[in-house]
């Protein structure tokens, strides 16, 4: 009898494997535990998601046979930025990656993004030139499902979309304080990931809907906990940084601490990773509201202390959220997504 001789694995092979092994795996516990957990409970969930996945996050970064992209290098590069944090996240910045590689190890594995915004109130405005600038630049070629959050589901304005991507409404309710509006935004995401996600996306981005994008937004993003840091403060010392300074506040940090200023209007990462971050912080802001404190910044602050404490596993430069009104320096090499020059005055119920 003849020796049989196996070509190498395909992508797809693997991940149906990966897939095949983890459902064993999932099944096993399922019928280990069904005496002692009756009722799954979201930490249960969460557990049986990791299982399933457990095989792929062996291999995470497997690419096609023979693909041709530009020579890496470790010593040449982009010599006027920082690209790796002090506990070794990376820091994206253009140059620093190669986006058709990144395509070709995570477009396989067709995962899906979800991408919340919220349009409440005269923010409306705002919705279609994100959606429309979403569809051109915003993980283009990946599975993407939009969460509007509004109090004028009939303002939603009807975008164009390419396959696999979706828009929903959710409604909330109106506001007349813009900083209610803020503080509430992280219990929505975590009921919204509890109740919708849980079981149907692999990774989530919160964005504020007053931004358009103007250049690439793709794999080179994903990670477990994500940050982008803040136009405003990034290359200035952290004694002008906003962060909460009352030690009486749970988004309290101390002069002399912290790490960046992390914007509150994109973060994102694994549903695990932002769900943790999202019950973390409006735990911590009810915490401070049941004694009468509102932080500086309401979810920012909060998202700067966990994100202090909780390192994030990747960091995203100013290119990722700019300002329309700031001129562009010269580190920064393009523009990816950016608020919009606005009148708070006039948007902003009690501005």
């Amino acid at each position: 009898m003849s020796d049989m001789k196996l070509g190498r694995p395909t992508v797809k092979v693997c991940l149906l494997l990966s897939a095949v092994l983890g459902a064993m795996a999932t099944l096993y516990y399922v019928f280990e535990q069904k005496r002692t957990v009756p009722v799954p409970t979201l930490a249960y969930k969460w557990e049986c998601l990791d299982i399933l996945r457990r095989t792929e996050r062996m291999h995470p970064l497997l690419v096609e046979d023979h693909l041709k992209y530009a020579q890496p290098s470790i010593t040449n590069g982009r010599q006027d930025i920082v690209a790796v944090t002090p506990w070794l996240a990376p820091i994206v910045w253009e140059g620093t990656f190669d986006s058709s590689l990144m395509d070709s190890i995570y477009k396989p594995q067709n995962i899906t993004i979800s991408t919340t915004v919220f349009a409440v109130g005269k923010y409306i405005r705002f919705l279609r030139d994100f959606l429309v600038t979403a569809e051109q630049h915003f993980f283009v070629g990946y599975r993407v499902n939009y969460y509007v959050f509004t109090d004028k589901p009939e303002d939603v304005p009807t975008v164009s979309m390419a396959n696999d991507r979706k828009l929903n409404v959710v409604l909330v309710p109106s506001s007349k304080r813009w900083q209610e509006i803020s503080a509430r935004r992280m219990k929505l995401i975590q009921t919204l990931i509890e109740e919708k996600l849980l079981n149907n996306v692999d990774y989530i981005f919160c964005l504020d809907v007053d931004s358009k994008f103007h250049g690439h937004w793709g794999a080179e993003t994903l990670g477990h906990l994500v940050a982008v840091i803040h136009p405003g403060y990034y290359s200035g010392d952290r004694s002008l940084f906003t962060y909460e300074r009352r030690s009486t506040s749970r988004a309290f940090i101390a002069e002399g601490e912290g790490d960046f200023y992390y914007c509150g209007g994109a973060f994102g990462g694994s549903l695990k990773g932002v769900h943790t971050l999202a019950s973390t912080c409006q735990d911590n802001f009810e915490a401070d509201a049941a004694v009468g404190i509102e932080a500086a910044w309401q979810e920012e602050s909060h998202l700067n202390r966990y994100m202090w404490i909780n390192k994030p596993t990747k960091v995203l430069s100013p290119e990722y959220l700019w300002q329309d009104f700031k001129s562009k320096t010269p580190e920064l090499k393009i523009i990816r997504f950016s608020g919009v020059v606005k009148n708070y005055a006039e948007i902003r119920p009690n501005a």
